[in-house]
């Protein structure tokens, strides 16, 4: 006999109603279903193991950061390598040397203030041009800009018949400056600051034989370089060019350029650097500092001299029992440096022609008193001669008289 046991549900009967068909009641919704307005989670991100993850994450960072760095030292590396070949060229190439001689001599022809240099550049050569304008009158070299355009439009005008016009362009054939050309009187001196080696090579020397090439080429397109054609090393290589421009012209001009750049430049960090001095010692190169040629020999010749004063961080130089300052190695000549140094008794001056100054001497009564020294027949001295700063009997420092006979307070 089977028994039967009631069945529970929870169907509802109603009395009097027709029969339906049985629906089960709804589920609460879940918390883990997603809804319409917030997307689902993926179930990787609710690991509690996430190590892996960061550990990728970490290493694309690394890998992205090395990528930054490699193409910064590989547009670094490359602008050095053309500085390099740029140097070894202007101390090896006589007519780059000559240009550059050239360029020296025509920006220096005039003295006391008369007479500019105008340089002309359209583009990132403008602004080049800008840039060293601003340098030169930093140092004393008057130096102004000229816009090709606007020069054609009435500002010509800036150019005096004293000035001397300097182009900057690396193609050597900005049309710009090709259709200024015509009116840049022919009797004043040009200057091209240019990618070309060679002057046949330069379209603005070829339309004005007679003007000045002074090279800033680089050693391999820009395209080979970073695959654009952007300019980048051959703007470096200008910069630096029209850089030197600038020293060595207001070396020629000025005999103490330091002091010059203090006077002219007052504000900034860099003005706080020039405050000016009041006493001898602040002027001087101290001894220590000054590099000696430990490989002297009789037969050194006066090139080796030159290349150790480039070489020096102050200029100056020791050989032997003599000091040649930075005015005496800039007075050599092309035949002085395959000379002995034997040869060239002014170049290095011995102890006993050194001048010998108390380090606490104020300036300017030792100006007056080496002013008075060079008009006195009985104690020769002139601006090449050297002055050994003496504090306590020691000698801590030397200078040149030239930068005590220009000195003004």
């Amino acid at each position: 006999m089977v028994e039967h046991h009631p069945v529970q549900t929870s169907a509802v009967y109603l009395c009097g109603s027709a029969q339906r068909p049985l629906v089960a009641p709804p589920s609460p919704p879940s918390p883990i279903t997603p809804n319409a307005t917030r997307p689902a989670t993926p179930i990787e991100e609710l690991c509690l193991d996430d190590e892996p993850a960061t550990d990728k994450l970490v290493a694309a960072a690394d890998a992205h950061a090395k990528q930054r760095i490699a193409g910064a030292v590989h547009v670094l590396n490359t602008e050095a390598t053309s500085l390099r070949n740029l140097t070894h060229l202007y101390e090896s190439d006589p007519t780059t040397a000559e240009g550059f001689n050239s360029a020296i001599e025509t920006i220096t022809r005039y003295k006391g203030g008369r007479g500019k240099t105008v340089f002309i550049g359209v583009g990132k050569s403008g602004h080049i041009c800008k840039k060293l304008v601003a340098t030169f009158n930093s140092l004393g070299v008057h130096a102004t800009y000229l816009h090709p355009t606007e020069a054609l439009h009435g500002d010509l005008g800036k150019i005096g018949e004293h000035d001397t016009v300097l182009f900057v362009t690396f193609s050597g054939k900005t049309p710009e400056l090709i259709l200024l050309l015509p009116h840049i009187d022919a009797d004043l001196p040009t200057i091209v600051l240019t990618s070309h080696t060679k002057p046949d090579e330069c379209e603005l020397i070829r339309q004005r034989p007679g003007m000045i090439l002074v090279p800033a080429p680089i050693h391999e397109s820009e395209m080979a370089s970073f695959g654009v054609s952007a300019p980048t090393t051959s703007t470096t290589m200008a910069l630096a060019v029209g850089d030197a421009l600038a020293v060595v012209a207001s070396q020629e001009l000025h005999s103490s350029v330091a002091a010059l750049f203090g006077r002219n430049h007052p504000g900034g960090a860099i003005g706080a650097t020039y405050q000016k001095p009041q006493r001898i010692k602040d002027l001087i190169i101290p001894i220590c500092d000054i590099t000696s040629v430990c490989s002297y020999t009789e037969d050194m010749r006066g090139a080796d001299v030159l290349r150790a004063g480039y070489d020096s961080p102050t200029g100056w130089v020791r050989y032997g029992d003599l000091l040649a300052s930075p005015c005496r190695i800039r007075r050599l000549d092309s035949l002085d440096l395959i000379k002995p140094t034997r040869d060239i008794p002014w170049l290095g001056a011995s102890r006993e022609e050194w001048i010998t100054i108390a380090a606490d001497t104020r300036i300017s009564q030792a100006s007056e008193w080496i002013r008075d020294m060079r008009s006195s027949p009985e104690d020769p001295c002139d601006e090449h001669s050297i002055l050994a700063v003496i504090d306590e009997k020691d000698i801590v420092g030397v200078l040149e008289a030239g930068q005590l006979l220009g000195w003004r307070d």
